[in-house]
C-alpha cells in the first residue's frame, strides 16, 4: 500500500501544489552561493589571500580610484568593515590608500595586489567552470539573465 506524499515532503522536493517552494529555492540559491564562497576561500588561501580580501582587490581593479564607501557597496559590506579590510590590505602592500579631494581616500591596487588579483582570477575561473560544469551556456545564459533580473528588480526587499 503506497501513501500520498505529504506537503512535507513536497516543500522538501521543492513544489508545493504545482508550484516550485520560495522557501526551497531561496535555499538552493543560498546553497550554490556557500558552496563557491567555501570552494574559493579553500582554494584562494593557495595563493596567500582570501576571498573577502581579493573580492576587495577585484573592486578596486575595477575601480581605481574608489573611496572606501563604493568600494563597500561593490563589495556588499559596510563602510566600517570595508575600511577594516582596506587597512590590512594596505598593510600587505597589496593596496595604495591616497588623498583624495576633501576628506574622500582613494584606493589603488599595488604590483604586488595586482599579482595576487590576477593569481586570484586564475582560481576563480578554475572554481566556477567546475561548479557551473553541469549547466550548458544556453543554461548559464538563463541562470545569468534571470539572476541580473532579480537584482535589478528585486531591489524592493529592503
Amino acid at each position: 500500500m503506497t501513501r500520498g506524499t505529504t506537503e512535507e515532503e513536497k516543500r522538501v522536493d521543492g513544489h508545493v501544489g504545482g508550484a516550485v517552494d520560495l522557501e526551497t529555492l531561496g535555499r538552493a540559491v543560498k546553497e550554490a552561493q556557500y558552496r563557491h564562497h567555501r570552494a574559493l576561500d579553500t582554494r584562494l588561501a593557495a595563493v596567500g589571500t582570501t576571498l573577502a580580501q581579493w573580492d576587495a582587490l577585484r573592486a578596486i581593479g575595477r575601480s581605481p580610484g574608489a573611496s572606501a564607501h563604493e568600494l563597500a557597496v561593490a563589495t556588499f559590506q559596510g563602510d566600517q568593515s570595508f575600511g577594516t579590510l582596506a587597512g590590512r590590505l594596505a598593510a600587505q602592500h597589496l593596496v595604495e590608500r591616497r588623498p583624495g579631494h576633501g576628506r574622500r581616500i582613494e584606493h589603488h591596487l599595488t604590483e604586488a595586489g595586482e599579482r595576487t588579483l590576477e593569481a586570484g582570477r586564475a582560481v576563480a575561473v578554475e572554481v566556477l567552470a567546475t561548479s557551473f560544469a553541469p549547466l550548458d551556456e544556453d543554461e548559464r545564459v538563463t541562470l545569468l539573465g534571470l539572476l541580473r533580473r532579480l537584482g535589478v528588480d528585486g531591489g524592493a526587499l529592503s
